[in-house]
């Protein structure tokens, strides 16, 4: 950002933004014109295809915890929640305006430098940014430490989390030791995250307080190569922009066909474990979200814990022992030889005749995945093969033509010690009939 572009800004407001943008984007070269290059501030809304809002809504007053359970949290199926967030204070008192004003001096996380430390900025920098900003993909606040600031965590007192979700298995372990699980975020249009599965198998929800959201979510065995695809970055607007039109080709697999929907201002949207999905701010949006594990999810969460967290599944199962000793139970059946999602879930046997269907489903389509991963694997395997038998014949071509050089050369040196000793024998005897007629 220059100067002459922002003539509102003051120069210590540029100076701190300008410094926040390097640090967040090392990889560009050109820190003045690479942020802006896509001109996306001027083409987003005609960028990519409309979206068709394919999810339903539940009403959260008219929906009990043992009904959202049973329908949706134990055959993972994601859902939108409505009038979930009616009474918090949140929905007034978090407007840019008013945050920046209330925590105007306090520094938000922006970003990660190349090293994954924190990169930072004073909320009232940040308000500024959002009003004048062109980058193709913005700053974007994702704050995870705010409970345990002084200042910040009086946001804890402005919502609450919702019924379904206040099961939290990882509260045993401490607020010290527990991987990060919530965040307040604020992103400008255009802003969001890339696609990805939350990590450790936690469900996940999000409240949004204003703005608008769009969403689109893939099923559990949907395979990593489809979505993963090598890009020119990271950011979210580049993944929306290549690979969201490939899911409208003929050639996508039907059955990781995508679920697209558009999150309004006083929606939770409802995540399960396991999806992958990606995020982008179709507006400046504001909004709180969480990453939990319940009894639904356990069996998932702690095979996950187990294999990338293994000092904290002891210390989570040694407090489970006394607070949630029925989970240790589960926790000891856990096939650990296998991936959890080839195992029953001993932790949804009390779940309904319709979440006993959801699960022969997915676990159908997940055979289906499993025949396409060996079937790609097969492809894989046929591919390596050609390659190192033309590697080894190509090797054996070059053996052969060396071996050929290195027997001419041998055949001339032969050849040429047979001249050398004709020669040495012709002049020798023409010596010795010299002297022969000397004598004579």
């Amino acid at each position: 950002m220059q100067a002459e572009d922002f003539p509102n800004l003051s120069k210590r407001s540029l100076k701190r933004i300008n410094r926040a943008r390097y640090k967040a984007r090392e990889e560009l070269k050109d820190q003045n014109k690479d942020w802006v290059k896509n001109k996306y501030y001027e083409t987003v809304d005609t960028l990519l295809p409309q979206a068709v809002d394919t999810l339903p809504r539940v009403d959260y007053r008219n929906l009990s915890e043992e009904e959202f359970r049973n329908k949706y949290e134990l055959p993972r199926i994601p859902i939108i929640i409505t009038h979930a967030m009616d009474d918090w204070a949140a929905m007034k008192k978090w407007t840019v305006k008013k945050l920046a004003k209330k925590y105007r001096n306090q520094q938000f996380k922006v970003g990660e430098d190349n090293k994954g430390n924190s990169v930072k900025l004073k909320m009232k920098y940040y308000a500024e940014y959002i009003k004048c900003n062109k980058d193709d993909s913005p700053l974007y606040i994702f704050e995870g430490n705010y409970g345990d600031h002084r200042k910040k965590k009086q946001l804890l007192e402005d919502y609450t989390v919702p019924k379904y979700f206040t099961e939290d298995l990882f509260k045993y372990v401490g607020e010290r030791r527990r991987p990060p699980y919530r965040w307040v975020v604020f992103g400008p249009k255009r802003s969001g995250t890339s696609v990805h599965i939350d990590p450790l198998g936690t469900h996940a929800w999000n409240a949004l307080i204003s703005g608008y959201k769009r969403w689109i979510l893939f099923p559990t065995f949907t395979p990593r190569y489809l979505l993963k695809q090598k890009l020119p970055d990271s950011e979210a607007i580049t993944w929306f922009k290549y690979i969201h039109p490939q899911t409208s080709d003929p050639n996508w697999p039907a059955e990781c066909r995508p679920i697209e929907v558009i999150q309004g201002p006083g929606e939770v949207m409802f995540v399960p474990g396991g999806w992958w999905h990606a995020v982008l701010n179709v507006t400046d949006t504001v909004a709180v979200t969480q990453n939990y594990v319940s009894s639904a999810n356990f069996s998932s969460a702690w095979y996950k814990t187990v294999k990338g967290r293994p000092k904290l599944s002891k210390k989570w199962l040694a407090v489970l022992e006394e607070h949630r000793p029925d989970l240790v139970k589960i926790a000891e059946n856990v096939d650990m030889t296998k991936p959890v999602d080839e195992q029953g879930d001993s932790s949804s046997s009390s779940s309904s005749s319709s979440s006993s269907s959801s699960s022969s489903s997915s676990e159908s389509d997940r055979e289906e995945d499993r025949k396409r991963k060996k079937r790609y694997s097969r492809r894989s395997d046929r591919d390596r093969r050609s390659r190192d038998h033309r590697r080894t014949s190509s090797g054996s071509e070059c053996y052969l033509q060396s071996r050929e050089q290195q027997g001419s050369k041998e055949r001339k040196v032969n050849g040429d010690e047979e001249d050398r000793r004709k020669r040495s024998e012709g002049k020798r005897s023409g010596s010795e009939k010299n002297r022969y007629h000397r004598e004579q």
